[in-house]
């Protein structure tokens, strides 16, 4: 299904050949006769790819329907048409370019987040969006010399700080109406050190695997896995890539406030540092430990204990 602002355009695959293509559109009325079309047909699955968030809508009528939803990274899929020589692009090549990829490459089927968690996540995106934008007009702040100019960079600064505490009290707000059966998992990651009530929510919102994949799955995930980069005799670096930003950069905030405090994290820390390691490989190697005690932590059903991090 390629996802375009008013309509969508639907390819349906069977053993490489296209069985039917349409367009329908991007309502809920076009998308519920979508997936029944769908179904008709039996499909495996549906593959997206993002598409600044219009593929949200299309991907919970989809998954309300049944169908398992795959979301696939736009550049990933571009390589894969070029393989296979289509360089042409146009909605209805893209179509049939998703839904080759998902009968030939068979992707991972990974949770799709319902319209709460969506909704959690939405919420989440606009408070960091405020403390971007402030953070941006602190740093021109000191910059400026004229004095008008100043002004109005105070006065947006003042703005800013005002709705950032109105979206975080109604961020609040929304939690506690419909977070449900989010409040004991979210209390139970938060008993680990480092872990606030921002950081619980980013995990709850943007990683749904949390607590079901293996650590090696939800490393990767978080793009916290760090790729080797090997060729015969040689070894090169091994760099972390890929994942879910939001969630690595939430991680890595929290794995700031882990070391300061004394215990097993800042243990971890100081031994990766004393052996010539930089302080920022350290920290994600800090938060990439974190991550896969806490994934152990929602599987088992326990608080944070000091001696999970050496299980």
């Amino acid at each position: 299904m390629d996802v375009a602002s008013e309509w969508v355009d639907i390819a349906v695959i069977q053993n490489n050949k296209v069985i039917e293509q349409w367009r329908c559109a991007r309502s809920e009325a076009g998308l519920r006769e979508a997936a029944e079309r769908l179904r008709q047909h039996q499909v495996n699955g549906v593959v997206l790819e993002p598409t600044g968030k219009l593929e949200v809508m299309v991907g919970i009528a989809v998954a309300a329907a049944g169908l398992a939803v795959f979301r696939i990274n736009a550049k990933r899929i571009r390589d894969f048409a070029r393989a296979q020589g289509v360089l042409a692009k146009t909605d209805r090549v893209d179509a049939r370019v998703l839904a080759l990829f998902g009968e030939r490459m068979r992707p991972e089927p990974r949770a799709w987040l319902d319209a709460n968690r969506q909704q959690l996540a939405e919420w989440i995106a606009r408070q960091r969006q405020l403390v971007d934008l402030r953070t941006a007009e602190r740093n021109r702040l000191p910059r400026t010399t004229v004095v008008a100019l100043r002004r109005s960079i105070e006065r947006t600064l003042r703005f800013l700080a005002k709705e950032l505490e109105r979206v975080e009290g109604e961020l609040s707000a929304w939690w506690d109406e419909h977070a449900g059966a989010w409040h004991e998992p979210a209390a139970r990651l938060r008993t680990m050190p480092g872990v606030g009530p921002k950081t619980a929510r980013v995990l709850i919102a943007h990683l749904p695997e949390l607590g079901c994949a293996n650590r090696r799955q939800i490393a990767s995930l978080a793009g916290l896995a760090p790729i080797a980069c090997e060729s015969g005799n040689w070894r090169g670096q091994r760099h972390i890539r890929g994942g879910r930003a939001v969630v690595r950069s939430a991680l890595y905030l929290a794995s700031w406030t882990a070391v300061r405090r004394a215990g097993t994290f800042r243990a971890i820390y100081e031994n990766l540092v004393a052996r010539g390691k930089p302080r920022q490989l350290a920290l994600i190697a800090v938060a990439r430990r974190m991550l896969v005690v806490l994934n152990d932590m929602l599987r088992s059903g326990r608080d944070w204990q000091e001696r999970m991090i050496f299980a």
